[in-house]
């Protein structure tokens, strides 16, 4: 047999159209793409025919069946979305990369519906005319904020701009020199006050900055006081900052605004649950801020989103501002907020209803019965690896509280018949995608991150790429 032969056997596009589970493909996936699987599946074998030694002819099998396998997974694979769901095993909680915040599931049902149905997004129902889209999250805001006023753009970096765009175009803005931060995808607080047509002023040095140094930097061209809470990055040792409390005292003095970037939204304190004190939003109105800005989708637990508050003078300046209808957010967002915000209203219901908080606030006893199911329903597989469960750590992630170890607990793998690097790298790969770490040449498995939904779907994975 010669390679001319084996090309022959080839079938046509025409007649794999033709075959049965092909037919019944073309009934749920569109043409163009089935068409485009089939091209490229013949393709493939038509490269593997030419590749082909003289040795290996003979061996070189064409089955029709294993063909229209190939054209199925392809079609699949063509056909689902590039976006997909993945199981967070890494213990990190807010995975920046994974999606960060998970909007809870109490609130699906709201949102899909304002999602798949029309509403009354910029209409006024009581007044049966044109209303404003930012009026749906005021009320809830404001009441659990006390802040005169409320503006949602679409994300924290975008409220920065819209902020320092309405008060400091063309002037002033003091800020530390220790809180220049650099935000994900090098992303620059510098830039972002650039961006604005803001003029920067730094004070004070990296690890030390006093009241006197934003005083003595105060002239007739200042705009604004700018603090930016450091939430993803310490300076620890030798060093001193000024609270936004002494902040807002000198800004008074001065009738100049003073506006903080918190980064995240924490409203709860997490203190109370074995964390470090982290400023929240409300705790730097209470201290003076005219103007707090913050994420929607890191400890908020929300989706993604900037939230200013503060001062109703300076927010309705920026309502008014052209770039606020660039920044402006969604229907979907609007409603995942709103119906994330009406869950603050009960710290009990948040903390148990909002993934994020929920995840951050397992006590050790909780995630040691998470780890025990999950080593059993893994263990109960009897495959050839080495299973453990462990001690380790968690991260908060999302740029929040960078010193923070949480305890928690691991399902540790070792397998016997491939690498760590291997299981880790099939796992990632597999229908369910897996995103675990290694760890001194163990997979772990951080329960914390894992819903227990997950739990089978995770053994059964395992199970299928060591077989």
């Amino acid at each position: 047999m010669d390679k001319k032969h084996l090309f022959s056997k080839l079938p046509s596009v025409d007649e794999m159209l033709k075959q049965e589970r092909i037919i019944y493909l073309l009934k749920e996936y569109p043409r163009v793409l089935i068409l485009d699987s089939i091209r490229e599946t013949i393709d493939k074998y038509r490269k593997e025919i030419v590749s082909l030694s003289e040795d290996n002819i003979d061996k070189f099998s064409i089955d029709k069946e294993s063909m229209i396998d190939q054209v199925n997974k392809l079609v699949k694979l063509k056909s689902s979305l590039s976006l997909r769901k993945v199981i967070n095993a890494t213990g990190v909680v807010i995975h920046t990369n994974l999606g960060r915040s998970l909007i809870a599931d109490k609130i699906k049902d709201k949102v899909w519906q304002i999602a798949s149905r029309y509403s009354n997004l910029e209409y006024d129902l009581e007044l049966g005319q044109r209303g404003s889209r930012y009026s749906h999250l005021e009320n809830i805001i404001k009441t659990i904020t006390g802040a005169e006023d409320v503006l949602v753009v679409n994300n924290n970096a975008a409220a920065v701009l819209l902020v320092l765009s309405t008060l400091c175009k063309d002037k002033e803005a003091i800020v530390s020199r220790g809180e220049l931060v650099e935000v994900g995808g090098s992303f620059r607080i510098p830039k972002v006050m650039e961006q604005s047509g803001a003029k920067l002023i730094e004070v004070g040095s990296t690890n030390k900055t006093y009241i006197k140094d934003y005083e003595e930097a105060i002239n007739e061209n200042t705009a604004a006081l700018l603090k930016v809470h450091t939430s993803n990055y310490r300076i620890l040792g030798f060093t001193h900052n000024v609270d936004i409390k002494e902040l807002s005292e000198l800004g008074r003095k001065y009738n100049i605004p003073v506006v903080e970037d918190l980064g995240s939204g924490l409203f709860i304190d997490l203190s109370k649950y074995g964390f470090t004190y982290e400023p929240t939003v409300i705790d730097s109105l209470k201290g003076g801020a005219d103007i707090v800005t913050f994420s929607g989708d890191k400890i908020l637990g929300g989706p993604q989103a900037g939230i200013i508050v503060g001062k109703k003078e300076y927010i309705q300046k920026m309502k008014k501002n052209q770039l606020t209808r660039a920044l402006r957010v969604d229907k979907f967002t609007i409603a995942a907020l709103e119906a994330t915000f009406m869950m603050y209203l009960d710290e009990d219901m948040a903390i148990n209803n909002i993934p994020t908080l929920k995840m951050l606030t397992y006590s050790l006893q909780e995630l040691q019965v998470k780890a025990n199911n999950l080593y059993e329903k893994i263990n109960s597989k009897n495959l050839n690896i080495d299973i453990n469960i462990e001690s380790g750590y968690s991260q908060v992630g999302g740029g929040s509280m960078p010193l923070e170890k949480i305890p928690t607990k691991l399902v540790t793998i070792v397998p016997r018949n491939i690498s760590v690097v291997e299981l880790e790298k099939r796992l990632r790969l597999s229908d369910n995608h897996i995103i675990g770490r290694i760890f001194e040449d163990k997979y772990i498995l951080d329960v914390r991150t894992i819903f227990e939904d997950e739990f089978d779907i995770v053994a059964d994975t395992i199970q299928s790429v060591l077989e």
